[in-house]
Formats: structure tokens, C-alpha cells, sequence
């Protein structure tokens, strides 16, 4: 089983569209769980994207640990620029879901 990590940017998105998209939010981590093979790949295998209503929910995958970290939330409008500043900031990504792993 894979398991499902957030950023804070991640969980303030969650908690702003809970009440419109919480179901579809629910069943994204559900389906992340059970395989990362979900949603679109962004230019690389690992980074990929799971659109909900006129949202969209970006994650990275790190296979070799059975782990996704859900990033963030955007609309279609600021989706380059989202895209565009997670690919930025894979580095530091990689150390947040490190902290994480080694928390458990």
C-alpha cells in the first residue's frame, strides 16, 4: 500500500474546497493508496496531476518508498505556473517527504 503524504500547501487548499469537492478530494487519496498510477503525467513519470471538478490536484510519486506527496491544488488558469514552480522546487520536495518518512 502506497502512503499518501501533504504539503501544508496542500491541506490549506483541501480545507478551503472541502465542502464543494471533499468526496472527489477522498477518493483521489483512496485510488493514490491503492497504485500512484493515477491522474496525467507532467512531463516526468513522477509527477503527475488528478483533475476534480475545475480543479486540479498535483503530486509527486516516489516509488523506491511506497510514497506520494500531494503538492498542491490549482485552477486551469494557474496551472503552468503551478507545474512550472513544483519543477522548481523538486529538491526541496524531496526533503519534505524525507521528514515525513522518518517521522513514522
Amino acid at each position: 500500500m502506497v502512503r499518501v503524504f501533504s504539503t501544508k500547501e496542500y491541506d490549506t487548499w483541501e480545507r478551503i474546497l472541502q465542502k464543494e469537492y471533499g468526496d472527489e478530494m477522498n477518493d483521489i487519496v483512496k485510488q493514490l493508496k491503492e497504485s500512484w498510477k493515477v491522474g496525467r503525467p507532467l512531463g516526468y513519470p513522477f509527477f503527475r496531476e488528478k483533475k476534480f471538478g475545475k480543479y486540479r490536484a498535483f503530486f509527486l510519486v516516489y516509488e523506491k518508498l511506497d510514497a506520494v506527496l500531494l503538492v498542491t491544488i490549482s485552477d486551469k488558469k494557474a496551472q503552468q505556473d503551478t507545474i512550472d514552480q513544483i519543477k522548481d522546487d523538486l529538491d526541496k520536495y524531496k526533503e519534505i517527504i524525507r521528514q515525513k518518512l522518518s517521522a513514522l
